[in-house]
């Protein structure tokens, strides 16, 4: 069994800030990628940050100089400093990791988790 559990969301104020985390728990052997991605209320999904075990990091053009991807791998958690935040920025946020579990095949799996909503409004 593999959970990914989304916390931190709530509303805020435009300018303000959130800091959202994402914890991968169960029979996990290795995490690759791990990324936050966003759902508006108009249904449109995007990629808003992703981050590689290397480190490796990619934003989406929206939230570029303002959001901030990492990860703790000793707790496998990827969090989302969230700065600026603008009442674009309102949606539902997943997160996803690509995942290999022990006792199965070994191959890459991408689980996601059940989504934490996020609004800006004054």
């Amino acid at each position: 069994q593999v959970q990914l559990v989304e916390s931190g969301g709530g509303l805020v104020q435009p300018g303000g800030s959130l800091r959202l985390s994402c914890a991968a728990s169960g029979r996990i052997f290795s995490i690759n990628v791990m990324a936050w991605y966003r759902q508006t209320p108009r249904g449109q999904r995007e990629l808003v940050a992703a981050i590689t075990s290397s480190d490796n990091i990619n934003y989406g053009d929206s939230v570029k100089g303002r959001f901030t991807i990492s990860r703790d791998n000793a707790k496998n958690t990827v969090y989302l400093q969230m700065n600026s935040l603008k009442p674009d920025d309102t949606a539902v946020y997943y997160c996803n990791a690509d995942l290999k579990l022990y006792y199965t095949d070994m191959n890459w799996y991408r689980y996601w988790g059940q989504g934490t909503q996020v609004t800006v409004s004054s």
